[in-house]
C-alpha cells in the first residue's frame, strides 16, 4: 500500500522497526538512570528523595497507562471496523451472485468476471503485500467493477421477474462498490503520533526512575530490559492493528473466501 497522505511519518513505519526504536528510548532510560545513580550525591539517593520519586514514576505510569489503553482501543476500533467491513462486502457479492444465478444463463460470462475479480482481492488479502494491495487503489480493477456493473445494465429483462433481480444486482453491485471505497478511504492511520511519543517519552522516565533506585547487577539489567521489551510488544501490536490489510496482524480473507465458494458456475 502506498504512503497515507495525511498520516503521521512514525505511524507508515515499519512497526518491527517502530517497535525497536521504542525499546532502545525505553531501555536507554533504565540505563540512564542506572548511569546518574553512581553519580548522584549521596543525599540525592535518601529514603526521602526515593518516596518523592516513587510518587512521581506512579503518577506518570498512571498516565501512561491510560494513554496506552486509549491507544489499544483505538488500534482495535480500526482493526474491527475494516475487518467488518469486508465481512460486509463479503455478503454483497454472495447476494449479487444469487441474484444473478436466479436471472438466468445470459449471467454466466458476468459471474464469471466477478468471481475472477473477487478471488484477485482474496489472494491479495491473503498475501498482505503492499504492492499487491496497491494495485486496488488504482483505476485497473475498479475498471473490472464498473465493467460488472456495465455488462448488469445492459441485461435485457424478458420478464417481471428478471426486472427486479436485475435492479436488484444494481443495487447490490453499487453498494458493495460504495463499501469498497469507503473500506479505502478509512485506511487513513487511527493512532496518533504526538500521543504515541508522548507515551514513548513517559515510559523512559519511569524506567529512567526504576534504574536511578535499582542496584547496578545483571539481574536488574536483564529485568529491565524485558520490561521494555514488553513495552515495545504492546506498541507493535497496536501498530500491527493499525494497519488490518499488512503485515502480522490483519484481517481475515475467509469470508471473502467464504463468498467465492458460491461462484458454482455450471
Amino acid at each position: 500500500m502506498a504512503r497515507r497522505r495525511g498520516a503521521s511519518p512514525i505511524v507508515n513505519m515499519n512497526p518491527i522497526a517502530t517497535s525497536v526504536i521504542v525499546l532502545a528510548c525505553v531501555f536507554g532510560g533504565a540505563l540512564a538512570g542506572l548511569f546518574l545513580r553512581i553519580r548522584l550525591p549521596d543525599q540525592h539517593l535518601q529514603d526521602d528523595s526515593k518516596d518523592i520519586v516513587k510518587l512521581g514514576i506512579g503518577v506518570v505510569a498512571t498516565m501512561a497507562a491510560l494513554v496506552l489503553g486509549l491507544l489499544v482501543s483505538s488500534a482495535k476500533g480500526s482493526f474491527d471496523r475494516t475487518s467488518a467491513e469486508v465481512t460486509l462486502g463479503a455478503a454483497k457479492i454472495v447476494q449479487l451472485n444469487h441474484a444473478l444465478a436466479q436471472y438466468g444463463d445470459e449471467t454466466k460470462e458476468i459471474r464469471g468476471a466477478l468471481r475472477r475479480y473477487v478471488e484477485a482481492v482474496a489472494d491479495a488479502l491473503t498475501a498482505g503485500e503492499k504492492s499487491r494491495l496497491m494495485q486496488f487503489r488504482t483505476s485497473a480493477p475498479t475498471t473490472k467493477a464498473d465493467d460488472v456493473e456495465v455488462a448488469i445494465r445492459a441485461l435485457v429483462p424478458r420478464s417481471e421477474a428478471q426486472r427486479e433481480l436485475r435492479s436488484l444486482a444494481l443495487t447490490l453491485i453499487q453498494d458493495w462498490s460504495a463499501n469498497r471505497s469507503l473500506l479505502w478511504l478509512q485506511q487513513d492511520s487511527s493512532v496518533s503520533t504526538p500521543l504515541l511519543v508522548v507515551v514513548v517519552a513517559w515510559f523512559a522516565l519511569i524506567f529512567l526512575g526504576f534504574g536511578l533506585f535499582s542496584p547496578r547487577n545483571g539481574t536488574v539489567v536483564a529485568t529491565l530490559f524485558l520490561c521494555a521489551l514488553a513495552v515495545s510488544g504492546a506498541l507493535f501490536l497496536i501498530l500491527e492493528m493499525d494497519e488490518p490489510l499488512e503485515g502480522v496482524i490483519r484481517i481475515s480473507d475467509g469470508p471473502t473466501r467464504n463468498a467465492l465458494s458460491t461462484f458454482a458456475i455450471d
